[in-house]
């Protein structure tokens, strides 16, 4: 009996290790998808943003039109990568935290048959017990329970080493998989930031370069009905790249494209495909789309 309570211990702890896998995964999964939605509605606001300041800029003097004009570039890049960063969080966080659903749904079949085996265990013990004492010199029945209370050890003995053996591989894919998803999730964070921070540094000289006095000089011309004194100085951004993200010449409603998806595959340029996944319940996922006008 003292085996059988040593190994209703180990089950014991094998399906607290499931049951808080569960738990823990299922929580972190709901908190980044929500955590990547949040930003995608980050992002669709900055896009909106960039339309107002289109919109604006065409009502403003040369200077400040110029400067809002490199002003809603800039940002409408930084949405590129923030759009990059909400597909790399879906496809390198999220998807493989929903895997577990299944694995762990597998785990727990497996800790279900141990337990059926190890009350069969149980079972035959008391059986055995019980007829000791009710017929201790019938030793024909007593030795038909002895067999079956040997093949029900034997079998009980089994299925725990194999639990084992499959809770040990459970738990050592799971730390593994959690520093290789929250390694990820700390570097594509690092890189939307880092690029982030190279394009606001530009945007920051850009608006520090705003020659104020030009632009007054210009409206006061205009209020003494005198137009076309001087063009605004060039535009220039030493960071920008052949291809503008907004087309600012074209509608302000249209939306990013062809820069979003050079963000998207800058970083990632042999991304091995992932399997079909399994949600835990009440985690959905993300909504990455990006909002168009």
């Amino acid at each position: 009996m003292s085996t059988v309570l040593s190994r209703d211990s180990q089950v014991r702890v094998m399906e607290d290790t499931v049951t808080q896998a569960e738990k823990h995964f299922g929580q972190l999964c709901s908190l980044l998808a929500a955590y990547t939605r949040k930003t995608a509605r980050l992002r669709d606001k900055a896009d909106q943003l960039v339309r107002q300041l289109v919109d604006f800029a065409n009502t403003e003097h040369p200077e400040m039109r110029a400067t809002l004009r490199s002003l809603a570039e800039d940002l409408a890049r930084v949405q590129d990568y923030r759009q990059a960063e909400v597909e790399r969080l879906e496809r390198k966080v999220i998807d493989p935290l929903k895997l577990y659903g299944a694995q762990i749904k597998q785990t727990r079949a497996e800790i279900k048959k141990c337990k059926r085996v190890r009350n069969n265990e149980i079972k035959q013990l008391e059986r055995l017990e019980k007829l000791r004492q009710k017929s201790p010199s019938d030793r024909p029945t007593l030795g038909q329970a002895e067999t079956s209370v040997q093949r029900a050890s034997v079998d009980a003995n089994r299925t725990t080493h194999q639990l084992e053996e499959t809770i040990d591989t459970f738990q050592k894919q799971k730390l593994k998989d959690l520093q290789k998803i929250f390694s990820d999730f700390v570097t594509i964070e690092m890189v939307f930031h880092a690029k982030a921070v190279e394009v606001y540094s530009s945007t920051f000289q850009t608006l520090e370069r705003y020659d104020l006095e030009r632009d007054l000089e210009d409206f006061r011309a205009k209020m003494q009905g005198v137009y076309g004194r001087y063009n605004a100085r060039p535009l220039t951004n030493t960071t920008a790249s052949p291809a503008v993200p907004w087309s600012l010449a074209q509608s302000a409603q249209s939306t990013i494209r062809s820069q979003r998806k050079e963000a998207v595959s800058e970083e990632d340029s042999a991304e091995e495909e992932e399997g079909p996944v399994e949600d835990f319940q009440g985690t959905g996922a993300p909504s990455i789309t990006r909002v168009g006008g």
